[in-house]
């Protein structure tokens, strides 16, 4: 088990806008750590899936209950004594705060990338809901966490991964 900040780490958000590579950075530190990993993609309605595959924004209505359901699975891993990474956007500091409800050992990293580069991955990324369009609103929505660990996406995963682990 690893130890953040002299608490027993046991849920690790892997968080950022929309091509920040959230999956791959995610599964890669699930794997390191030997605990499992929830893509949080999986848990939007199928409402919310059509609305941003047409291109339109999400608002807080519709993430309230996808933010909860996977609180709800966070603490179900937790329950059962698993680790979980997971992959979510998490953009603002209240989605964050409901994430992290009755969670033990929370961290969070911040995957930070320019609009440039997050541009082009999701220019060249095929058979997601989420368009390259969406990057703008994601971006003007998302406040930036205070307490993070802070890697690059210009960086290969495992390098990232590595910097994570020594931060932990």
């Amino acid at each position: 088990m690893v130890v953040f900040m002299d608490v027993e780490l046991r849920a690790i958000l892997a968080m950022g806008v929309c091509g920040s590579g959230k999956s791959t950075f995610g599964r890669a530190l699930a794997d390191q750590l030997n605990a499992d990993f929830s893509e949080g993609d999986d848990y939007h309605s199928a409402e919310n899936v059509a609305k941003m595959a047409s291109g339109k924004p999400l608002d807080d209505a519709d993430r309230w209950p996808w933010l909860r359901a996977l609180n709800a699975e966070i603490r179900i891993k937790q329950q059962a004594g698993r680790s979980i990474v997971f992959g979510c956007s998490a953009l603002k500091a209240a989605y964050r705060e409901l994430l992290s409800e009755g969670v033990a050992g929370w961290a969070i990293v911040y995957l930070e990338g320019s609009r440039e580069l997050l541009h082009a991955r999701l220019e060249g990324r095929a058979g997601h809901f989420m368009q390259s369009a969406m990057l703008e609103s994601q971006l003007a929505t998302l406040e930036v966490p205070d307490e993070a660990i802070v890697v690059s996406i210009a960086d290969p995963v495992a390098v990232s991964v590595e910097r994570v682990l020594k931060a932990l």
